[in-house]
């Protein structure tokens, strides 16, 4: 399992330099400390209960910060089904 965060920390390591060269420096900071959190859960040996634990926890999270930002967040659509209306 631990192998599996490692993996996790890979791909959002690949997400926050995508997101830097795109211009986006506030998502890059958000996914390199994810990439951090990630790293360093991997190298602590815990058991695959305690990790599957820890990633429950961070979905729960995440989608309730997803939730808020997408429902309080976001401006009301201004994009039609193809483009602009």
């Amino acid at each position: 399992m631990d192998r599996m965060f490692r993996v996790l920390g890979f791909w959002t390591g690949i997400f926050t330099v995508m997101f830097y060269l795109g211009h986006m420096d506030k998502t890059a900071l958000l996914f390199l400390a994810q990439t951090g959190f990630f790293v360093l859960l991997s190298y602590l040996k815990l058991s695959e209960r305690m990790y599957m634990y820890i990633f429950a926890a961070y979905l729960t999270i995440f989608f309730a910060g997803f939730t808020y930002w997408t429902t309080f967040m976001m401006p009301l659509g201004t994009m039609g089904p193809v483009g602009p209306l």
